[in-house]
């Protein structure tokens, strides 16, 4: 099967050996340096991921003979799996593809791959982005360090990497400010992961701009909803009737947890009333 095919494919209708062909690609090291990549993009999917994709991903990552670009792809589908085992531990080895030892393992791997300074910086820059998919003590020491580089990749990397890390507020904030766009999208998202309250200007001003790009928009959507879910009915009404179905689905999946959001709060009140009498 033309891996262009998986590609096109929505991951639920692939064929049962997708993953033993993804598997088969990346150890090959005479196959297509393209088909390599879009392997090494396709194996980080929930529905093919298991312990022996991970293992040749991570092989991958390890190798200086391959190309930077194979290595940080292969160090970015490791993310997803990550974070899965990371918020739903092991208690149930059926919703997780991999051993807590494989990832205990793979942390401590991804962690010595990125302090190793000879390892070429833009995959040390996505080993760091996927390793945030399941925090670390040391991440929030390589963020603060990444964000203080005077140089805009790293600075994007520790934006990125802010969504997973806690108490960058402040850097959260100063980077809605960035010229750059692909930072500026990134602290919103981050901004919004956090539901920063100094944040709360910027991000409703760009759901009331007409101007605003689209993936933008539905990074701010989300922001607002999680900053004031209170105030989230009033900016986002509007946009339940856009003509765009992407911007529709959006707004109401962030009306539905603004609301979520207050009766969680209504309910803690409620608890602490009942403790106080």
């Amino acid at each position: 099967m033309e891996l262009k095919i998986l590609k096109d494919t929505p991951p639920w209708d692939w064929p049962k050996e997708a993953g033993k062909i993804l598997l088969g690609i990346l150890r090959d090291d005479h196959a297509d340096g393209s088909e390599r990549l879009l392997a090494a993009e396709l194996a980080g999917d929930f529905t093919v991921i298991n312990e022996e994709l991970v293992d040749a991903l991570l092989s991958i990552v390890r190798r200086g003979d391959q190309t930077e670009k194979l290595r940080g792809q292969a160090a970015i589908s490791l993310g997803p799996v990550l974070e899965q085992a990371d918020m739903d531990g092991f208690e149930d080895p059926e919703y997780v593809p991999i051993s807590e030892e494989t990832f205990r393992g793979l942390q401590e791997s991804l962690r010595k791959l990125y302090m190793d300074t000879d390892v070429a910086k833009d995959v040390r820059r996505r080993i760091l982005e996927a390793s945030v998919c399941a925090p670390q003590d040391w991440h929030e020491v390589a963020v603060s360090a990444g964000y203080s580089i005077d140089d805009p990749s790293w600075r994007l990397t520790a934006v990125f990497c802010m969504r997973f890390i806690r108490g960058f507020d402040d850097q959260i904030v100063e980077a809605l400010e960035s010229d750059d766009p692909d930072i500026h999208y990134q602290a919103v998202c981050a901004a919004g992961n956090w539901g920063v309250e100094k944040a709360w200007t910027h991000v409703a001003g760009i759901v009331t701009s007409e101007d605003t790009d689209k993936a933008l928009l539905l990074a701010a959507i989300h922001a607002v909803a999680n900053t004031r879910p209170l105030e989230a009915a009033e900016l986002l009404g509007d946009l339940t009737d856009s003509d765009d179905e992407d911007i529709v689905e959006a707004a109401f999946e962030a009306l539905a947890m603004a609301q979520w959001q207050l009766e969680a709060e209504d309910w803690d009140e409620d608890k602490e009333d009942e403790l106080l009498h």
